[in-house]
């Protein structure tokens, strides 16, 4: 198991108050750091509007994400997806393989 892992796991068995919806979705979160396949992130500075930010905050409080940083590379993964789908859908009109 990895630390990772083993951190999530621990911070879920000392925290009794925990919701299982938010202890599910810590899981969840930590699975998809084991299973990203991240080997090396860089830092990027961003300027966000305040009102965007505190609702992120509201996330991560909420337990949706387990902080701030998570939460932008998800919604980073998300348009990187879909903009993968829209390309695949204009590949396919166009007759074009992906490669």
């Amino acid at each position: 198991m990895s630390s990772v892992c083993k951190t999530t796991v621990l911070q879920l068995a000392t925290n009794p108050g925990m919701s299982p919806v938010n202890a599910s979705r810590r899981v969840r979160h930590a699975a998809r750091r084991l299973t990203g396949g991240i080997q090396h992130m860089e830092r990027v500075t961003l300027r966000i509007p305040k009102q965007q930010i505190d609702e992120v905050e509201q996330m991560v409080e909420t337990g949706e994400f387990p902080n701030r940083s998570e939460a932008i590379r998800s919604a980073v993964r998300e348009m990187l997806s879909e903009q993968d789908t829209e390309h695949d859908d204009h590949s396919r009109a166009h007759g074009w393989a992906k490669v």
